[in-house]
């Protein structure tokens, strides 16, 4: 094995990938936010009227069995409306705004259940309550918006077609007013200036109304999708777990059975003999005690090696360095490795790093046919990146077993994830992130 550790200080934190839609720069991010805030008002009022309209009418009917259909199908409207809104803000913002999970009715549901489903989402009424101030915040985006375009846009041309104005002698321009003197070239320079300064603070104004849009739309449409998805990971790292450790507790139980507990039941018997042997044959009881002897050393390394699968008591006392390091050491194949990972790691790390590592080569010494590996184990950002590569003969995949569906069950109890790279012929790269 060959083993080279780096110091912290040479530790190469690269940054994720961002998931988020890319967000448009320079001119193209103005042109699309002036898109976005000048298309809010007349979508808005559109939304507005025909959601308020057919609430209205639902609620003034509701003695009636139509009025309950008209409210909630004001409702759905509502949520055409939302999720058109969000297709906006990732198309035009480049603005993350994921959809939440609506309440559906089941299949066996009947027709009415069916159809005040929605009226039970919080969700749908979250989607109405935007159709109601939204208009007022695509209001202030579309003035905002408009008057700027339109301030630049007439004081920088205003030297053009000021002369289609009519001029009177009693008519008086800004530039007069401002103390800068009478006539057209005055009014110019004046129309020039104030142009100059629209177009100077025309991204950040535009922004700012088009932010304060996508802002509230996002707290209303958007911020139920990330708790959901929050409450979701967090159940399926549950499950995930308890699975993790029910299958581990089953393999437990399987090798205890198969190995440990067998030569068990051997050296009881071997001791019993040895036991009837004594007084009639005591060489023949003395070559028993020695095979009892040697039954019970290989059922304490048997037990030991168990025991490490479980928690390694080097990784509880000296660390996961340590731990990987011996685990490297005694690898049947050679071992190029680089361990570079922080001194406190929480123990649901360490314990995850070193079930991959371990995990990893076995499957690499059983199944890869290979003649050398590969493990890095480095911290990249906020998390801690796991690399096991081998020079084998690939085809692996989790479908298939070998561990590795195991492995992605038991990270995922961890927040981690794995990436299995395996095509034949060109050995297998595993590589598991965790999360410190």
């Amino acid at each position: 094995m060959t083993q080279t550790v780096y110091p912290p200080e040479a530790m190469t934190t690269t940054t994720p990938a961002a998931t988020a839609p890319l967000r448009p720069r320079g001119l193209r991010r103005v042109l699309y936010e002036s898109g976005y805030s000048l298309s809010a008002f007349p979508i808005a009022l559109v939304g507005f009227v025909v959601i308020v309209v057919d609430l209205a009418l639902g609620v003034a009917l509701s003695i009636f069995i139509g009025g309950v259909l008209l409210i909630s199908l004001g409702v759905m409207v509502a949520r055409g409306f939302a999720r058109f809104e969000r297709i906006r803000m990732e198309g035009m913002l480049g603005r993350r705004a994921a959809t939440p999970s609506y309440l559906c009715p089941r299949s066996g549901d009947g027709f009415w259940r069916r159809q005040l489903t929605p009226l039970r989402d919080a969700q749908s009424w979250l989607d109405v309550v935007w159709a109601l101030v939204g208009l007022v915040t695509g209001t202030i985006a579309f003035g905002v918006t408009l008057a700027w375009w339109a301030g630049a846009a007439g004081g920088l041309t205003y030297w053009f077609w000021q002369r289609f104005i009519p001029e009177t002698d009693d008519d008086h321009g800004l530039a007069y007013y401002l103390g800068f003197g009478d006539g057209r070239t005055a009014e110019s320079w004046v129309n020039v200036a104030l142009g100059v300064a629209f177009v100077l603070t025309l991204p950040w104004a535009v922004r700012l109304v088009a932010t304060m849009h996508a802002s509230l739309a996002w707290v209303l449409l958007s911020s139920r999708a990330e708790l959901q998805s929050e409450v979701a990971r967090v159940e399926g790292g549950r499950d995930a777990a308890r699975l993790a450790e029910a299958e581990s507790l089953r393999r437990l139980e399987r090798d205890i059975h198969d190995g440990p507990q067998q030569r068990l039941v051997r050296l009881t018997m071997d001791l019993g003999r040895a036991k009837r042997q004594v007084a009639d044959d005591p060489e023949r009881a003395a070559e028993t005690l020695d095979a009892a002897l040697l039954q019970a050393r290989e059922t304490v390394a048997e037990l030991r090696s168990l025991s490490r699968g479980i928690a390694p008591p080097l990784l509880v006392d000296r660390g996961l360095s340590a731990a990987l390091a011996e685990m490297l050491n005694h690898s049947s194949l050679p071992v190029h490795s680089r361990i570079d990972v922080p001194a406190q790691l929480p123990p649901h790390v360490e314990t995850a790093v070193y079930f991959v590592v371990a995990e990893a080569l076995t499957n690499v010494a059983k199944h890869s046919h290979a003649s050398s590996a590969e493990v890095s184990v480095v911290a990249v950002g906020t998390e801690l990146e796991v690399r096991v590569e081998d020079d084998g003969v690939g085809g692996a995949h989790p479908s298939k077993g070998l561990g590795l569906a195991g492995l992605r069950q038991r990270l995922a109890a961890v927040d981690g994830t794995l990436d299995v790279s395996s095509p034949v012929g060109a050995g297998t790269a595993v590589v598991a992130r965790i999360p410190t």
